[in-house]
C-alpha cells in the first residue's frame, strides 16, 4: 500500500530565500507530489504550522534570531512526531548531536552539486512514509481497542490443544470469568482444563476439531465455571490461524455470555408446553402458538376433528405456507399476528371450510417483552345461526309490536272515546267498570308493547352509571313519601334506555307491593348490582314465579313489570334473581354485568 499517494506538504525554513527557491524547484521536479512553502524564519515557520497542516519541516541550522535546533525545540513542543530534516551548510558533529536530541528526524549536509536533492527528497519521502504509517498503524491499534472495549464479551488467540491455552485475551474477561487477563494468558490458569465445564469438554474439542477440518472456522455454545463458581453459559465463533504453509499456527475468536438467552429459551420451552396442555384440552376449536418469526410452534384442538386440516401440517410453518388457508384467511391471520406482537389483543370472526370461527389474540409476555402471540380460533357456527334465529323472533316480535300498537290501540281508542260520550248523556255504574276495564286494557297494550321489545336483543353498550341511571328514573316514577338511598359508583355497560327501563320497573314494583313509605336500595355486587325494599319481601316458593308474564299480587297490576326486568337482563346477558334483603325485604340482584374500565 502507498502511504504517501497524496500531495506532500512542506515546509522550507532557511533564511536565504534565494538557495531555499532553487532548493524547493529541484525538489518538485525530483517528485511532483511535493509542494513546497518558503518561510525565512523559525518564527514565520511556528506562526505557518499553527494555521496549517504540513507533512514534513526542512530547516536550516544558521538563522538570525532562531537556530534550527531552537526552532527544532519549539515545533516539538506542539508537533512530536512530524518529520523535521535539518538540511544546513554548517554542519558538525556537535550541531548533529544536538539535533538528534531534539528530537529531528533526519539530518543533512548541503554540498554545492544537484545531486544532494534527489538524496534530500528521498530522505522527505522516507520520512513522511515513516510517519503516515505510523499514524495509520495507530488508528487501527485505536479503532481495534475501541471495538474490543465496546464487544459484549472477549476476543482471545489461544493454541488448539485441548486445554485451549490462552496466548491473548482482551475485552469484558473479568466480567465474563471471575479472572484477570493476565491469569488467564498464564500457564497457571488454562481455559479447557480450569474454566470450561467438565460435561461440555469434550463435545466441545470434537466439534471445534470438524469444524476447522471443513471450512477453518466453528461456532460453539457451551458452558463454563467461573472464578465464584457461577455457570454460565457460552457462545463462541472463532477460526484457525495458518502458516504460510498451511499449518494451523493458533485459533482467534469472540466469546459473549448468553447465560440470559438460555434462561429465556428455557422459559419460552416452559410457557409453550403450557400452552401446549392447553391446545391438546381445548373443545370446538383450535389453539395456535405462535412465535415472533410467526411461524406456528403449537397447533392442537379438537375443533380440527370435523375439518380437513391436519394440525401437523400447520406447525412449523408460517400461516402464508399454508397450503390449505386461502389468501384473504392469511391476510386477516397476519394483520391480527402483527398487532398481538406489537402488544394489543384482536377478536375478528373469518370463515373457513363452511364454518364460522372467531380468533382471539394475545401477546404472550417474558419479562415484559412480547416474544410470541397465543391465537385461539373458536367454531361460533351454531352460535351465529341461534343469533340469526333470535334475530328472526326479535324482527317477528317488532311485527307483532306494530300489530298490537295499531290494530288494536285503534278500536280501543274508539271505545274510550264512545265510552267519554255516553258517561256525557248517562250517569251509570256499569259505564264505571267499563272505563276501568278499559284502563286495564290499555295498561296490558303498553306492558305487552314493552315485553315485546324489551326481549329483542339489547342494542350497543355504553358506559353507564348506576348512581346518575338511578336517580334519573327516580325523578320519572310516582314515588310519593318513599326514600331512595345509593350505595354504588359503578359504571356498567349497558344499552342505557334498556337498563333505565329495567330500573323503573324495579322502583314500581317496590313501590306497588310495599306502599307509598318504601324504602328503596340501589347498591353494588361484586360482578353487578341489586335494587332492594324494605317490605315483607317474596316467599321462596314464589321467587321464581315473580318473573313469569301476567303474575302479580296486586289487583289490576299487568303482572308484565318483573318478566320484562328478566327479559333486559337476558338481552344484556346477565342473570336476575330475587333473594331476601338486610331488612326483611325482597332483594333483586343482577349479575354477570361488565363493568366499564
Amino acid at each position: 500500500m502507498d502511504v504517501i499517494s497524496e500531495s506532500i506538504r512542506v515546509l522550507y525554513v532557511d533564511d536565504e530565500p534565494e538557495f531555499a527557491e532553487m532548493a524547493a524547484t529541484f525538489l518538485e521536479r525530483e517528485d511532483d507530489r511535493f509542494d513546497v512553502e518558503i518561510v525565512t524564519s523559525g518564527t514565520a515557520g511556528s506562526e505557518r504550522l499553527a494555521d496549517e497542516e504540513f507533512d514534513c519541516v526542512i530547516s536550516d541550522y544558521d538563522m538570525p534570531g532562531q537556530n534550527g535546533i531552537e526552532f527544532l525545540e519549539t515545533v516539538r513542543e506542539d508537533h512530536a512526531d512530524l518529520p523535521f530534516v535539518l538540511y544546513t551548510g554548517k554542519g558538525s558533529e556537535e550541531v548533529a548531536s544536538d539535533a538528534i536530541s531534539a528530537g529531528v528526524t533526519d539530518y543533512l549536509q548541503k554540498t554545492g552539486n544537484a545531486d544532494q536533492y534527489a538524496l534530500l527528497a528521498n530522505r522527505i519521502l522516507n520520512a513522511v512514509a515513516a510517519h503516515r504509517s505510523r499514524r495509520i498503524a495507530t488508528e487501527r491499534t485505536r479503532r481495534l481497542e475501541t471495538l474490543i472495549s465496546n464487544l459484549p464479551g472477549m476476543v482471545y488467540r489461544c493454541g488448539n490443544e485441548p486445554e485451549w491455552p490462552m496466548e491473548t485475551v482482551r475485552g469484558e474477561v473479568e466480567d465474563l470469568t471471575g479472572y484477570s487477563a493476565d491469569a488467564i494468558e498464564s500457564d497457571d490458569l488454562l481455559w479447557g482444563d480450569d474454566i470450561l465445564h467438565p460435561d461440555d469438554r469434550e463435545e466441545m474439542w470434537e466439534t471445534v476439531q470438524t469444524s476447522l477440518a471443513a471450512d477453518g472456522t466453528f461456532e460453539v455454545t457451551y458452558r463454563i465455571i467461573t472464578r465464584d463458581g457461577t455457570t454460565k453459559w457460552m457462545w463462541e465463533r472463532g477460526r484457525g490461524v495458518y502458516t504460510d504453509d498451511g499449518e494451523l499456527d493458533a485459533l482467534e475468536g469472540f466469546i459473549t455470555d448468553i447465560t440470559e438467552r438460555k434462561r429465556r429459551e428455557q422459559e419460552l420451552a416452559e410457557s409453550e408446553s403450557r400452552y401446549r396442555t392447553l391446545a391438546e384440552n381445548f373443545p370446538d376449536g383450535g389453539v395456535f402458538y405462535v412465535d415472533s418469526d410467526f411461524r406456528y410452534r403449537v397447533v392442537s384442538g379438537s375443533g380440527f376433528e370435523p375439518l380437513d386440516t391436519d394440525p401437523d401440517d400447520i406447525v412449523g410453518r408460517s400461516v402464508s405456507e399454508v397450503e390449505r388457508f386461502p389468501a384473504e384467511l392469511v391476510e386477516t391471520i397476519e394483520a391480527i399476528h402483527e398487532a398481538t406482537l406489537a402488544g394489543r389483543s384482536e377478536r375478528v370472526e373469518v370463515p373457513y371450510e363452511g364454518r364460522v370461527f372467531e380468533i382471539r389474540t394475545a401477546p404472550v409476555r417474558e419479562d415484559g417483552d412480547v416474544v410470541a402471540g397465543l391465537h385461539i380460533a373458536q367454531d361460533i357456527t351454531e352460535r351465529r345461526e341461534r343469533e340469526e334465529e333470535l334475530q328472526r323472533q326479535n324482527e317477528r316480535l317488532e311485527e307483532f309490536a306494530s300489530v298490537v300498537s295499531h290494530d288494536l290501540r285503534n278500536p280501543l281508542n274508539v271505545v274510550e272515546g264512545r265510552l267519554e260520550l255516553a258517561q256525557t248523556e248517562y250517569d251509570s255504574d256499569q259505564l264505571v267498570k267499563a272505563e276501568s276495564a278499559l284502563e286495564r286494557c290499555q295498561a296490558l297494550v303498553d306492558d305487552l308493547l314493552s315485553l315485546a321489545r324489551e326481549g329483542a336483543l339489547a342494542a350497543e353498550t355504553e358506559p353507564v352509571s348506576l348512581e346518575d341511571a338511578a336517580e334519573q328514573c327516580w325523578a320519572s316514577v310516582e314515588t310519593g313519601d318513599a326514600t331512595l338511598t345509593i350505595d354504588t359508583d359503578q359504571t356498567v355497560m349497558a344499552d342505557r334506555s334498556r337498563l333505565k327501563q329495567l330500573l323503573e320497573n324495579l322502583i314500581r314494583n317496590a313501590i306497588d307491593h310495599v306502599g307509598p313509605d318504601v324504602t328503596v336500595e340501589v347498591g353494588r355486587l361484586a360482578d353487578g348490582f341489586y335494587v332492594a325494599d324494605d317490605g315483607p319481601g317474596i316467599g321462596a316458593d314464589d321467587r321464581e314465579e315473580v318473573f313469569k308474564s301476567a303474575y302479580s299480587t296486586v289487583p289490576d297490576n299487568t303482572g308484565f313489570g318483573l318478566a320484562i326486568v328478566s327479559e333486559i337482563a337476558n338481552a344484556h346477558g346477565w342473570d336476575v334473581t330475587v333473594t331476601e334483603s338486610a331488612s326483611g325485604g325482597a332483594r333483586f340482584e343482577i349479575t354477570g354485568v361488565k363493568l366499564a374500565a
